[in-house]
């Protein structure tokens, strides 16, 4: 297996696979079975979340052993990862574990032509997925294939660490909930600071049959018409402090009761809304036409009664804002955060309720024209705080996602490499929509 980088034949690097092995939890857990729910369900139909993390470092065996030596002991409480998804004598969804299964797939590989440098600062990994594993697999799959699998590719000056996980069985939260936890076992601790809250059913307990096959066309039938999807480019925009803290004072500088706004605007809905009308605008669309920005909201605290933060599985749903495209950029931009401030709010426990029930009634596959028309929409965090995540040699030089999961308008937030405020937004969209936002130079707050 390999991978092409550089801007030229000259250039040419390459990734090759020099082992796998599997990892499990260091002590004995026994037999183990989670049900998964129906916050869970939706997303077997979506592919593995992957993450890719480049890290300096002048000696690789002594970085990838003590990241395997430190996953062993992490498992002992996250030891859903290293199981497999399987179903109960009623064919419901739950997690499987016990002693003798292969447990986290870790493969070693070698890159060491490639500098951290060589690759790409801006662009997104489409051009990096050798150094992540599981492209373009389902997480149904997860009925044959490990729930976690890890990449370590030495490189010339580091390690790059590819990390594909599930979706179907943790959502972001307990995804860096758990890196966290391997970063501290790694730096040193004995035991984790915050074990992982573990009993799903503590937030819904309504036993779901969802019938989902292993496809024989898996681009096709997970995304659509994905045959006929138009090209996309992936970019990563930097914002720093200073131009966080601009878009923010810019859309809360007009409160105005006509858009009932008491509250000022948070910095996800001020950089939200700087998002959305700037990719519409960038789309060329008529004023008539519809436009969706879709947040995937965390709901631990929402659902009655509220679970804990460290509560592990999938506890999101998404919420949509929905107007013209006239109406969006007719108006300031505080009109449409003040769309997304009140949809996030109105999805309370209620609201919750009534979407879980309407799709018990009849599950269906989500698809990812389901987000929604000329759609923009947000998933992960600067909450999160990857680049803190340090498991013994600094912090990361790099944190992206991998390329599964993307679509055209398919945002991800990532805290930015500087720390603070900053934000790193990591935007798919169509080549030609993608060239006008590079240039649009109150998108990117050069002015």
């Amino acid at each position: 297996m390999g991978a092409e980088f550089g801007r030229g034949d000259q250039d040419k690097k390459s990734v090759k696979i020099t082992g796998k092995t599997h990892v499990m939890p260091n002590k004995k857990l026994g037999r183990r079975e989670c049900q998964l729910v129906t916050f869970d369900l939706p997303y077997l139909a979506f592919y593995y979340n992957q993450k890719l993390q480049l890290y300096r470092g002048s000696d690789f065996e002594a970085m990838a052993g003590k990241l395997r030596d430190g996953l062993g002991v992490v498992l002992e409480d996250f030891y859903q990862l290293a199981g497999r998804l399987g179903k109960d004598e009623e064919g419901v969804f739950r997690v499987e574990y016990d002693d003798e299964m292969d447990g986290v797939e870790v493969a070693e590989a070698i890159a060491d032509g490639i500098q951290i440098s060589d690759l790409p600062a801006d662009e997104g990994c489409s051009t990096l997925k050798e150094l992540i594993p599981y492209n373009g697999v389902l997480n149904v799959e997860g009925i044959r294939r490990p729930l976690l699998a890890v990449q370590l590719t030495k490189l010339k000056d580091g390690l790059a660490m590819g990390c594909a996980f599930n979706h179907g069985i943790l959502d972001g939260t307990s995804t860096w909930h758990f890196m966290r936890s391997w970063a501290e076992i790694c730096g040193g601790a004995h035991s984790i600071s915050v074990p992982p809250f573990l009993d799903r059913t503590k937030a819904r307990n309504t036993r779901v049959k969802f019938d989902i096959s292993l496809p024989s066309d898996t681009l096709a039938s997970s995304n659509g018409d994905a045959k006929t999807a138009p090209q996309l480019r992936e970019k990563i925009f930097s914002f720093s402090e200073a131009a966080i803290d601009k878009i923010k004072l810019k859309v809360n500088s007009n409160p105005s009761s006509s858009y009932d706004g008491s509250k000022p605007f948070s910095t996800f809905q001020s950089l939200s809304v700087h998002i959305w009308r700037h990719v519409t605008h960038a789309r060329k669309l008529n004023p008539e036409d519809h436009t969706v920005f879709t947040v995937f909201a965390d709901c631990r605290k929402r659902v009655e009664p509220p679970m804990p933060k460290s509560y592990f599985g999938n506890l999101i749903q998404a919420v949509f804002t929905v107007t013209t495209v006239g109406l969006l950029s007719a108006n300031p931009a505080e009109f449409g955060a003040a769309m997304i401030q009140k949809s996030i709010e109105m999805h309370d426990a209620k609201a919750i309720e009534e979407r879980n029930k309407e799709w018990e009634r009849s599950p269906k596959i989500f698809q990812f024209k389901d987000a929604g028309v000329n759609s923009v929409v947000v998933g992960s965090s600067p909450r999160f705080k990857a680049y803190e995540v340090d498991f013994g040699w600094g912090k990361a030089e790099s944190v992206r996602m991998g390329s599964n999961n993307r679509f055209d308008g398919m945002v991800y937030l990532l805290q930015g490499k500087s720390g603070g405020r900053s934000i790193n937004v990591e935007i798919s969209l169509e080549a030609a929509t993608m060239e006008r936002l590079e240039k649009d130079k109150e998108f990117l707050m050069e002015f």
